[in-house]
């Protein structure tokens, strides 16, 4: 079983009739550019899983730019892929696992606990003589089983407590944003610039070395320079839209070090409300 990363070479090695491939390309400055280099080519038998058609929920204009799917639903779509209580699964982009982690972390948080993102993406697939298609896929409908969350969430009110207690807060907040949108600088996708108040900052670009994630030993020393001596069951991650947190979240348990929980509704949600705090600068 993959639970964190595969490679392409790996992902070469196994039967494909115990697999089931997710092609999640997307850009956010194009909704469009991801069906159509999917039918361009794509994974053999792969399925195409949108960002903010399969792997997000409706917006309310202040839950948030990616707010969660439901649940129920979500695991009626992902049985009609043929996701069963076992199946290996592996989701995939060109961007450096951006998006695919999105569908990993949604899995785990179903409790599906077999799911991994293919290491360099599509990309590395390539590289490593994979086949591509563009025929579409198999239908191999079937019973999504939906078990214990191996994922925890925290929502504004659980944050808005904790910067509350400030004498002892019992969470530390990553942002994955880049450093300049943390600081409340060229901020082009929200309407307020800043983070949220005694947040630490981690691009999560920083997780990868030429397209593919650093060695796990390289992401735990980097990782623990960040937290500290903060366990990672006290880390709550967090990011503009809840997107590329769940990177920071593959780096995280690919690292050893397990336990963070996602903030869904992200820096989009928190600055919807013009009551809550916001901090500027690094």
């Amino acid at each position: 079983m993959y639970r964190t990363l595969i490679s392409a070479q790996q992902l070469q090695a196994l039967d494909p009739a115990e697999l089931v491939i997710l092609d999640c390309r997307f850009q956010l400055a194009d909704p469009a550019y991801g069906p159509t280099v999917y039918e361009a080519g794509h994974l053999p038998e792969a399925h195409y899983l949108h960002l903010d058609y399969h792997l997000s929920g409706a917006k309310n204009g202040s839950n948030g730019r990616h707010p969660l799917p439901d649940g129920q639903r979500l695991a009626v779509n992902f049985g009609a892929l043929g996701i069963g209580p076992d199946t290996q699964v592996v989701a995939y982009d060109d961007a450096g696992g951006m998006y695919a982690a999105r569908a990993w972390w949604l899995l785990r948080w179903l409790g599906h606990e077999a799911v991994a993102v293919l290491d360099g993406g599509f990309q590395a697939w390539q590289a490593a003589g994979g086949a591509v298609s563009s025929e579409a896929p198999e239908k191999r409908s079937t019973r999504f089983v939906m078990r214990a969350p191996l994922e925890e969430t925290v929502d504004a009110d659980a944050i808005a407590a904790n910067l509350a207690n400030q004498a002892k807060p019992a969470l530390q907040l990553v942002d994955a944003r880049a450093p300049d949108r943390f600081a409340g600088q060229n901020e082009t996708l929200d309407p307020v610039g800043g983070h949220i108040p005694g947040a630490r900052n981690r691009f999560f670009q920083l997780n990868l070395q030429d397209g593919r994630f650093k060695p796990a030993a390289t992401l735990a020393a980097e990782w623990q320079a960040v937290l500290g001596d903060t366990p990672a069951d006290e880390v709550v991650l967090y990011c503009g839209s809840g997107v590329t947190a769940c990177h920071n979240k593959l780096a995280l348990e690919h690292s050893g070090l397990a336990g963070s929980r996602l903030y869904p509704g992200s820096w989009s949600e928190w600055c919807s409300d013009a009551s809550r705090p916001v901090a500027t600068g690094a």
